[in-house]
């Protein structure tokens, strides 16, 4: 009887998700500005982690002095100038300059007079984008992505990075139990990268131990293309791919600052998601990797060591990218019996992170699940902390601001000296 036979399960769309940032490729700037405040303005650009492969000058001059510097010097990828001239003197002035720069070079005008029409003009002729100032470093930044990286360009996945503040604080387990939760809840392909190549749990958490993995794509060198990485990920579930740890001591693990660059940017064009499982470690591709990612995520216990650690490593990241939202904030192994614990308010306000999640201690759970090579969903689907990982990746993926709260037992005050602010 046909009525009684069972349809095919269809799986729902997937969520919307925020789309990672494109980084701006490896270009040349010269700007030319009339005022200090203006060369400042520009300058403070370079700290916006789009720009972090981009070689930024600025010169004194305006658009006379670009024209005079181009008559005996290559122009570069891209000419910021800054003019005061009037309206009507602009476009001639303009003129001058492209006649001494290449055919590909892209210039930006920044001026002071507010006209649509002079706009209209400008845009017409050639002219990249015309920018009228007072303005703001995130201007002229969107400005460049616009000319630069998302030339028709598809959006690129999110990356989503998660450090420990000590040492077995487990930013691996939220890692790998959010990344489960984007796959389930938000039906969305993720892409787990273990970068603890020495050490790392991903193989085992998932119960996985493919023969090929992070490591491999990282010896190929400029040789890695989507194919092979396609190639070297493994499959953990469904939505979930993985480019394990090798796992061996047999060899160091020493890498060059932007080791990792053209990797992340291969998985960003593959997946949706790619969550970053960094190691406890402080060396200068941790710092850069940081610094470039769309969202950083502090993993700590509550307790002091973990909040020293938390304020040093969001303040480090604050600074490398002052134009981004500071990182946020998971406590975990809360309410763990007889231990004396920071309160989570006065933890996150101390380290000045939004708190984003709480996952209370369940040494029985944790334990089974790790032992298995499971997922916390895996082992107790009904259980309240698989809530915590799907606000967390609500959050991490742009769907949805959260707020952390509620109180835990065994609290002690802070010491005075870490109330004070940076």
């Amino acid at each position: 009887m046909s009525f009684l036979s069972s349809e095919p399960k269809v799986e729902e769309p997937a969520a919307d998700i925020a789309s990672g940032a494109r980084l701006i490729p490896r270009i040349t700037i010269q700007a030319f500005c009339e005022h200090s405040q203006t060369a400042q303005l520009v300058e403070s650009a370079i700290h916006d982690r789009r720009m972090s492969k981009v070689a930024l000058t600025t010169h004194n001059g305006g658009i006379d002095g670009a024209v005079e510097t181009y008559k005996s010097n290559p122009t570069p990828n891209l000419i910021i100038v800054e003019t005061n001239l009037s309206p009507d003197e602009i476009p001639g002035a303009l003129e001058r300059l492209a006649e001494v720069c290449d055919a590909s070079t892209r210039v930006v005008v920044l001026g002071h007079v507010n006209d649509v029409l002079l706009y209209r003009e400008l845009i017409r002729s050639g002219i990249s984008e015309y920018i009228v100032l007072p303005a703001t470093a995130q201007q002229i930044v969107s400005a460049i992505t616009d000319l630069f990286a998302s030339e028709n360009a598809a959006p690129i996945g999110r990356t989503v990075g998660f450090v420990s503040a000590k040492g077995g604080a487990g930013g691996s387990t939220v890692a790998h139990n959010v990344a489960w939760a984007i796959a389930t809840a938000l039906r969305q392909d993720s892409l787990i990268l273990d970068m603890d190549l020495a050490f790392g749990t991903a193989g085992l958490n998932f119960n996985q131990d493919p023969p090929h993995g992070l490591a491999d794509a990282l010896s190929a060198n400029q040789k890695v293309d989507q194919t092979m990485l396609d190639r070297l990920m493994s499959k953990a579930a469904n939505h979930i791919n993985l480019l394990t740890a090798p796992v061996t001591l047999d060899r160091t693990f020493d890498f060059e600052e932007r080791e990792f660059e053209q990797i992340l940017e291969l998985c960003q064009n593959t997946m949706p998601i790619v969550v970053l499982d960094i190691p406890h470690a402080w060396n200068a591709w941790v710092r850069q990797t940081l610094a470039t990612v769309d969202e950083v995520v502090i993993v700590a216990e509550p307790d002091l060591a973990n909040l020293r650690n938390a304020k040093n490593i969001a303040d480090t990241v604050r600074a490398l990218r002052p134009t981004e939202n500071a990182p946020s904030l998971v406590l975990n192994k809360v309410g763990m019996t007889r231990r004396p614990e920071i309160n989570p308010a006065e933890f996150a306000s101390s380290v000045e992170c939004q708190l984003i999640g709480q996952i209370p201690f369940d040494a029985a759970l944790f334990g089974t699940a790790a032992n298995n090579g499971q997922m916390i969903a895996e082992v107790a689907a009904n259980n309240k902390i698989n809530d915590v990982y799907r606000a967390v990746s609500l959050h991490v993926t742009g769907r949805q601001a959260i707020h952390a709260g509620g109180r835990s037992s065994n609290l002690m005050k802070l010491p005075s000296f870490l109330k004070k602010r940076a």
